[in-house]
């Protein structure tokens, strides 16, 4: 599996993450929504923790620095 996240994607997801489970805490996000928040946040940090995102692969994209030749 080769990784297709740069470090900038990675915080970013990190961020909203974080966002998506102080706002289910907090009580801001409840229910139905508070539950897929929750669920886009763990998929959100795994993806950031592991450094591949698999809905990048059909559309070819890649926010990793391109190696210099």
């Amino acid at each position: 599996m080769k990784k297709n996240m740069g470090s900038v994607d990675k915080k970013i997801r990190l961020i909203v993450a974080a966002i998506f489970i102080a706002l289910n805490l907090s009580g801001v996000v409840y229910g139905t929504l508070g539950i897929v928040l929750l669920a886009l946040a763990g998929v959100f940090a795994l993806t950031s923790l592991i450094g591949f995102c698999p809905l990048y692969l059909p559309f070819g994209i890649s926010t990793t620095p391109k190696e210099k030749k």
